[in-house]
């Protein structure tokens, strides 16, 4: 290879161009060109292609040419010698034949052949290159020197190239020069030639040259003259694309006012009907161009604006608002019509996308809103008239055959090409004014604007006005048809209104402003009002609003006014719904459809709007209006009014008011009618024709989802859930609602929250858990616990070992942990979920066994007592931990401690759990070890021996502290507990009197018009207020029994039929207490012993009294078949309140039977003695048999009724926990707030819903929430709500201190909660 051949070179050079093409972009990459070097004395390593390329190909056959010989004879030579093997220390074969190689004569000869080669390879590739290089260069220069103006050749700051190659250099001489020759005196060739040489030139040096002002003005002359105008415009978009906003401006600026002289000198006609405006003429074509770049420039400097001085932006703004403002003063006639800037404008951004814009910053909003308010105020002006001329044309127009809307308007021909009549004009007009007014009025400085007064038109038009106007305009305008996402569609009237409502109703102070006034609601109503009335829509403009009149057809045709009919009844009635559900989806809209009776129907009545809706859904479901039954879209229609009637019932306050219609039975005979017609549905066999379309099918299928939908949101409130109940559908509903849990599905478009409420309202009851249970929600809810427990996400990449979770609910299970907590919070649930369901208890798990159920979750992760079980787990610690600290949960409600106790003995296992953990087991009384588990377990045993409130026992710590005693609570191996987890009674001086006890001793009759009972309960509240201590012991216990007597002896107080209770005792005897009921006495009798009220022999007197409360409560219930577990065998649970009263009476048997059966006869039996009131006959069969208590779906509902309303935070704090405050008032009431207050509170809480009335037991649950409120939002946060609830007493509260607040509340509602709870033998259905 010393002597290259021509081909050969030539090949080399082609290789070697071949390399650095495939490698240039990490060349051109290196800083330098050390770097560079560097890439490629390493890119064997670094690129993965280097033995692909063809140069490297050619340099390994030539190596293999020219050195193969050797190595070959190197390696005989070595084979000869004997060194095959070589011993350690010395080099191997390969080595010493590549020492030897290198040694040799023939690669030093072909090291320097090579390097010859690829000098002269190298060499020719650099001289090729300046060749090219060269060429190009020239080629360039000869391009730009033919395009470039000859007489500037000489007066380049550089060279003759410089100026030509874009006027790199250019001095202000030049620009002078330029200027000059711009002038409009000169002739039209030399100013084109200078506009060309202008454009090549930088920006920013023409921009700040000392002869700017009178360049600009010149090319503001030439945008004038079409010859010249592109140039400019060029110019122009060049600046606008490259200069900074100070210098920007100034060219937009001068844009804007040669727009308005081209306006005001060439004066263009506005096109009548037969004329039309064509595009693509010249002078509009000019127009049309200046004003697009001054809209590109509009969007597109929001960007960058914020960035400069506002009076910069100040002055574009001002400068658009003074050119679109701007109109010709028509002259005495009024009759000609002139084209504006605004026209064409809002032909190329037809939805104001450059206002929407200027708007959403708050730092050009600021200016936008002060100079409309303070100079151009004519431009929302001209707006709103453009929107009312278009409502009044279309309203002129009604009867005509042509429609004025965009879609039908023009011919498409000429639109596309681009000839544009007067009403297309207009409507592009329209569209564009009401994307503007749209977006001022949804904030707060914009609708100050109104009132605006209008030509023409006597009254100012207000802020209502307008949107009265807009809804008119979406009437006679309705949706186009279904599928329609053309742009057309999109630009249609009604759509335009939608949206503009829509952005009012996500804003509560503009629905407020807006949309919550009594004519918009009065206008959306008017056409639902005349089809209930089954007369044809008419609405008049009368006062400044449309309203409706029957009579109005009568005076059309006497005095010739005009008249308005709905042009597609079924598509208005369908946007209307879809704006009063936004509506009716906020609080405020809320009260309005139910509170405010100002809607003027027939005969001048008024009435709320709620009931116009609901009437007129059920005429919808009913198929009552021949109108719309016909129609394609009547189930869509009847579906959005549903949905409105949704967004009422689904909260307590709209229930109230809705329930009396029976809308939940209407929906559910839909439901089952459609459902039984898709069950008709034949199975589709291959080439059969017959049976209903598959379009059809799937319209039924929609209907069916619809109304199980519509009835599922009855679960969103207590009330609301017993009638889902009452209607059959409970089942099917829960089993639609995990089919869209499961799909993560949203509620519907106005819910902010997902099914995490709902869940939880519906496990409170035990129809509802069963529900839950069936539809597999249980089981998907225990899966995914263990998978998040035991098994982690599989999907997860693993990076670093998975941290060991330091609190005892990892986060990743936390979630899961709240959901099984929702879930089991309600006893009744756990009666449902666990009543006879005995734990597996294997003698072996397989490690892929998962747990489907609440009874195999206990077995796996509570009842861990074997090395079976604790071989079955992959985390024994962290997953052992989460089962207890469920139990713990479970076990604050005293009837589920009961149930697991008798049926899982849980104490006696947690027992043997911590005597199998002392460190010692030879020991008769050993340490136990202190860890996680053992102080879980330590703080159970506690929680379920000791009972009392806040300042009767002490619960031990979970967490454990640093130092040398990291837990300073004592653990037990046996019952009792240690004493210091009972602290000393503080026992109260009851020999204080009182003017109550003295009222009480007196058997005098008052005298005057006050009742002994109002007496009563005037000096029950001044002994509460002045002195609550008096009121214990003896004192409540004669005040109970008094009232008692007194209100089952009296006519008005007895509310139930007096039963006469006579048992024998041998048959009382005779009755069988469950395991759970003699658990219950054994926890009550212990508590009376620590109040010092009962004695030791104590337990069997309570014991006789629960076997007559058995025995006397077995004759009230009802005979039933319900499948339910919590109606097969009584009660579920213990009956606390009358363990309370055998309390109070101090163990007396007589008395407190005589109480109770006294008290039985009174209406607050039915709320404080849950016992008393379950399966009872005094009640509807019906309701009996659903199994949910008064107690859950009248007080629960009203506490939640009465939260919303007066501490509104609480209220909130619950719906973003996905937990109810009817759960957790369900849980303290059924137990008679055992655990929760001190004995005296709970004596007082009997005693005042004896005395006062039964709905002193909402109003208690309310102050208690109040009490509450700051740790409820403090736990919120943390998301610890549910489990604060259920484990913390309620401290520091006392009943003395809320007595005005809830007196308070019974001025407010008692009117509403105690008559509903009157209604308890005949509710509502």
């Amino acid at each position: 290879m010393s002597q290259l051949s021509a081909g050969d070179e030539v090949q080399l050079q082609s290789l070697l161009k071949q390399l650095l093409r495939s490698i240039s972009d990490k060349i051109s990459g290196a800083p330098s060109t050390e770097c560079a070097e560097e890439i490629l004395l390493h890119l064997e390593e670094t690129d993965k292609n280097f033995h692909n390329y063809e140069f490297v190909r050619y340099l390994r056959q030539h190596v293999e040419s020219s050195l193969g010989p050797v190595v070959e004879d190197e390696l005989q030579n070595l084979t000869r010698g004997g060194q095959h093997a070589v011993g350690p220390g010395q080099d191997t074969s390969v080595q010493v034949v590549t020492r030897r190689t290198r040694a040799s004569a023939q690669y030093h000869q072909m090291l320097q052949t090579l390097k010859a080669t690829m000098m002269v390879a190298v060499e020719s590739l650099i001289t090729k290159f300046d060749e090219d290089q060269l060429r190009k260069e020239e080629m360039h220069r000869e391009i730009e020197r033919c395009q470039s103006n000859s007489q500037f050749t000489d007066n380049c700051s550089d060279s003759d190239s410089s100026f030509n190659q874009s006027y790199a250099f250019i001095r202000q001489e030049q620009l002078q020069v330029l200027a000059e020759q711009l002038d409009s005196n000169k002739p039209k060739e030399v100013r084109r030639e200078a506009l060309q040489a202008l454009c090549c030139a930088p920006p920013s040096d023409v921009l700040s040259c000392e002869s700017w002002s009178t360049l600009r003005r010149n090319l503001c002359s030439a945008l004038t003259e079409p010859d010249l105008s592109e140039n400019v415009l060029q110019f122009f978009a060049k600046s606008f694309s490259s200069s900074p906003l100070n210098v920007t401006r100034e060219i937009y600026t001068s844009l804007a006012k040669s727009l308005e002289s081209a306006f005001l000198s060439q004066r263009l006609n506005f096109p009548t009907r037969s004329a039309a405006v064509d595009i693509n003429s010249p002078q509009i074509r000019r127009l049309l161009k200046q004003i697009r770049l001054m809209n590109d420039f509009q969007k597109e400097v929001t960007t960058f604006w914020i960035r400069h001085p506002e009076k910069y932006m100040e002055e574009i703004i001002e400068s658009t608002f003074c050119l679109l403002s701007f109109h010709h003063d028509h002259g005495s006639t009024g009759t000609e019509k002139t084209l504006e800037p605004v026209h064409l404008l809002s032909l190329l951004d037809i939805k104001a996308t450059w206002f929407n814009k200027w708007m959403h910053g708050y730092y050009s909003r600021t200016v936008v809103l002060r100079l409309l308010e303070r100079k151009y105020k004519t431009l929302i002006v001209s707006a709103l008239q453009q929107c009312l001329h278009f409502s009044e044309s279309s309203e002129r127009s009604s009867s005509e055959a042509a429609d004025p809307h965009v879609e039908d308007s023009s011919d498409p021909g000429l639109l596309q090409r681009g000839v544009f009549t007067r009403r297309d004009l207009e409507y592009s007009f329209f569209v564009h004014s009401l994307c503007i007014l749209g977006k001022l009025i949804i904030y707060t400085n914009g609708r100050k604007l109104f009132p605006i007064k209008i030509r023409k038109h006597k009254d100012p038009v207000t802020l209502t006005d307008l949107i009265v106007v807009l809804i008119n305009i979406m009437y006679r305008h309705p949706r186009p048809s279904n599928g329609d996402s053309s742009p057309t569609g999109s630009l249609s009237p009604s759509c335009l209104v939608m949206e503009v409502l829509w952005m009012l109703c996500e804003r509560t102070e503009c629905a407020a402003d807006c949309l919550h006034q009594t004519p918009v609601i009065e206008t959306l109503l008017a056409p639902v009002v005349a089809l209930l009335n089954a007369q044809q829509f008419y609405i008049k403009r009368c006062m400044g609003r449309w309203v409706f009149d029957e009579n109005l057809m009568e005076k059309q045709q006497r005095c010739g006014g005009n008249q308005t009919n709905l042009k597609n009844p079924a598509a208005t009635l369908i946007l209307i719904a879809d704006v009063l559900a936004r509506i009716a989806n906020t609080d405020r809209g809320l009260a309005l459809f139910l509170y405010e009776k100002n809607l003027v129907v027939a005969h001048s009545e008024k009435t709320f709007a709620a009931h116009i809706v609901v009437q007129f859904t059920l005429r919808l479901l009913n198929k009552a209006l021949p109108s719309l039954s016909g129609s394609d879209a009547s189930q869509t229609l009847c579906g959005a009014f549903i949905f409105v009637c949704r967004q009422m019932y689904n909260t307590c306050e709209g229930l109230q008011v809705l329930q009396t219609y029976g809308l939940h039975k209407a929906i559910a005979a839909a439901w089952k009618k459609m459902s039984s017609l898709s069950e008709r549905i034949p199975t589709p066999v291959s080439g059969s024709c017959t049976g209903p379309s598959t379009q059809e099918t799937a319209n039924m299928l929609v209907w069916e989802e619809t109304m199980l939908g519509s009835l599922l949101n009855f679960a969103a409130t207590p009330r609301g859930l017993l009638l889902l109940q009452q209607t059959g559908a409970i089942n099917e509903c829960v089993s639609y609602m995990f089919s869209r849990f499961t799909k993560k599905l949203q509620v519907s478009r106005c819910e902010k929250f997902g099914y995490g409420v709902m869940v939880t309202q519906i496990a409170a009851t035990a129809p509802g858990v069963a529900a839950l249970h069936n539809s597999g929600f249980v089981r998907l809810l225990v899966v995914d616990l263990w998978s998040a427990l035991e098994c982690g996400g599989d999907d997860a990449r693993v990076i670093r070992p998975k941290p060991t979770p330091m609190d005892s609910i990892d986060r990743s299970c936390l979630k899961s942990f709240l959901s099984l907590v929702n879930l089991l919070s309600s006893s009744l649930s756990v009666w449902e979920l666990l009543s006879r369901q005995p734990l597996a208890n294997k003698s072996e798990y397989s490690l892929r066994e998962i747990p489907s159920s609440i009874p195999d979750l206990i077995d796996r992760l509570v009842a861990v007592d074997s090395d079976v079980k604790i071989h079955s787990l992959f985390q024994y610690e962290q997953s052992h931990t989460f089962g207890l600290r469920l139990l713990g949960v479970l076990c604050c409600c005293l009837d589920s401690f009961l149930l697991l106790e008798s049926q899982y003995n849980i104490c006696c296992s947690l027992l043997q759990s911590q005597r199998e953990n002392v460190a010692d087991q030879d020991a008769t009384d050993g340490a136990i070890i202190i860890d996680g588990l053992s102080v879980e377990r330590n703080h159970i045993l506690v929680r379920v021996h000791v009972v009392g409130g806040p300042s009767e026992r002490r619960l031990p710590s979970r967490a454990l502290d640093e130092g040398e005693l990291p837990y300073s609570w004592p653990m037990f191996l046996s019952y009792p507990p240690p004493s210091c987890y009972v602290p000393a009674l503080q026992v109260k001086n009851d020999a204080q009197e009182c003017e109550i006890s003295a009222f009480l001793a007196s058997s005098k009759e008052p005298r005057g018009e006050e009742s002994w009972l109002e007496i009563c309960r005037r000096h029950f509240c001044k002994a509460m207020k002045s002195k609550p201590n008096t009121l214990t012991g003896k004192v409540l216990a004669d005040l109970l029994e008094k009232v008692v007597v007194h209100l089952s002896s009296s006519a008005s107080g007895s509310f139930f039929s007096p039963v006469q209770y006579k048992a024998v005792e041998k048959n009382v005897k005779n009755v069988v207490l469950s395991s759970v009921e003699q658990l219950g006495i054994q926890t009550c009798f212990r508590y009376g012993c620590y109040l010092q009220l009962l004695q030791e022999d104590a337990e069997s007197d309570l014991e006789l009294l629960m076997k007559h409360m058995k025995n006397f409560l077995s004759t009230q219930r009802v005979k039933t078949s319900s499948a339910l577990v919590s109606l097969q065998d009584g009660y579920p649970g213990h009956d606390w309140l009358a363990s309370s009263v055998f309390l109070i009476m101090a163990g007396n048997v007589e008395r407190s039977l005589r109480l109770l059966l006294n008290l039985s006869c009174l209406l607050s039996s039915a709320f404080i003695w849950p016992a008393r009131i379950h399966g009872s006959v005094h009640v509807p069969q019906e309701v009996a048999e659903s199994g949910i208590s008064p107690v859950y779906w009248c007080t629960a509902h009203y506490v939640e009724m009465l939260l919303k309303a007066e501490v509104p935070l609480v209220h909130s704090a619950f719906r973003m926990s996905g937990f109810t405050p009817s759960q957790v008032c369900l849980h303290w009431l059924t137990q008679c707030f055992w655990n929760y207050l001190d004995w005296t509170e709970i004596c007082q809480y009997i005693c005042t819903c004896v005395v006062m009335g039964p709905d002193y037991q909402v109003y208690l649950c309310v102050a208690l929430f109040k009490h509450l409120e700051p740790e409820i939002l403090e736990r919120t946060q943390s998301q610890e709500l549910q489990i604060f609830l259920k484990e913390e007493p309620i401290k520091g509260f006392e009943f003395s201190s809320y007595l005005e607040f809830m007196m308070g509340l019974q001025r407010s509602y008692r009117d509403v909660v105690l008559t509903d709870m009157e209604s308890i033998r005949n509710p509502p259905e």
